[in-house]
């Protein structure tokens, strides 16, 4: 994977590269907050939830979209984040939870996304027991963001994220503790925290390793 434009050819072998990793990747470990932070574990009854990991194949390469929550909601307000959110009583499974969720929040229509694997489940420290579930998305396609819960919409290249320069391991003071946590910062944007981890998580797959 390189930056730059791209030709027709050039996405599709980019996409050939990328997806059958994907496709192989069925998660099968517990991952979250807790990872190098003894004592961070969930502190209540864990809550389904799944998330769509959204990859967009542009003509200029590979990128995944993003948003950033708007600074009023209860959990992980203005963080950066992926679509989606808890999975219900009436959701099959989690991939039908993050394409539902996604679809309410932004817009995406389901039609638009091909699931091509998904990564490691991940714990927050708010208690939800999270599902990524890895899409690919062709353009065109419309986006609507719901105003009360998505500020903003944007895309990182993957080449960006599957490049271990740019994972940084962080930590700063948390109710009298010091925490440890993965920030990918781009640009302007902070990325850090659950997003992060599923980040890390997403280049360990497209790499063929596991950081331990």
């Amino acid at each position: 994977m390189t930056g730059g434009a791209r030709t027709p050819e050039g996405v599709r072998a980019a996409l050939g590269a990328v997806v059958p990793g994907l496709r192989a990747s069925q998660g099968g470990r517990i991952r979250g907050d807790h990872d190098g932070n003894p004592g961070l574990e969930p502190g209540g009854a864990l809550r389904p939830a799944a998330v769509l990991v959204p990859l967009v194949a542009r003509p200029e390469g590979l990128s995944v979209l993003l948003t950033q929550r708007t600074a009023h909601l209860h959990d992980h307000a203005g963080q950066i984040s992926f679509p989606g959110g808890r999975i219900e009583a009436h959701d099959p499974d989690p991939v039908h939870a993050a394409l539902r969720e996604t679809e309410e929040e932004i817009g995406l229509a389901r039609r638009h996304v091909e699931i091509v694997g998904r990564l490691d489940t991940y714990r927050t420290r708010t208690s939800y027991e999270v599902v990524p579930v890895v899409g690919l998305v062709r353009p065109p396609f419309d986006l609507v963001p719901d105003p009360f819960e998505v500020a903003d919409i944007f895309e990182v290249p993957l080449d960006f994220v599957v490049d271990r320069a740019n994972h940084e391991r962080r930590s700063r003071a948390w109710q009298g503790t010091e925490r440890h946590f993965w920030v990918l910062p781009y640009g302007e944007r902070y990325i850090w925290g659950a997003t992060a981890g599923m980040l890390v998580n997403l280049s360990e797959v497209l790499r063929g390793t596991v950081d331990t």
